[in-house]
């Protein structure tokens, strides 16, 4: 199970809103399984279908959650026109088995976040509880 606090909830999907057309993408950080921290990261694919961190900011994610003693937990990513399920592109590209895949939907008029473990290409979807 991720915990996640309402307020990066809500940013999760501001950021989705205003990143439109495209999808946004960033980084879940924390301890344990409880998220405290939300980097937003640039989608240098400028696509309303796909996304690729900036690898500058990217780092510059790992080197600030790390100093501030805080694990990676999740990366997250938008799907403005699609639910909230991993893509065959999504579950390809989901190279770190020890991470988590949040996926923030605007597909209906309900804005909508899911969380997904992904290991050797076998989605489990994970329980996100709101804190």
């Amino acid at each position: 199970m991720l915990q996640i606090p309402q307020q990066i909830i809500n940013d999760l999907f501001n950021h989705a809103k205003t990143g439109l057309p495209e999808e946004v993408c960033g980084y879940l950080a924390g301890v344990g399984r409880e998220v405290t921290r939300q980097f937003r990261l640039t989608n240098i694919d400028h696509s309303n279908e796909h996304f690729s961190f900036d690898p500058q900011e990217q780092f510059q994610a790992v080197r600030e959650a790390r100093k501030a003693g805080l694990q990676i937990l999740a990366n997250y990513h938008s799907h403005p026109e699609t639910p909230a399920r991993p893509s065959q592109e999504d579950i390809r590209l989901a190279f770190d088995p020890n991470i988590s895949y949040v996926i923030v939907s605007l597909a209906a008029e309900i804005p909508d976040v899911k969380s997904f473990r992904i290991k050797g290409g076998e989605v489990e979807k994970e329980e996100i509880q709101v804190i």
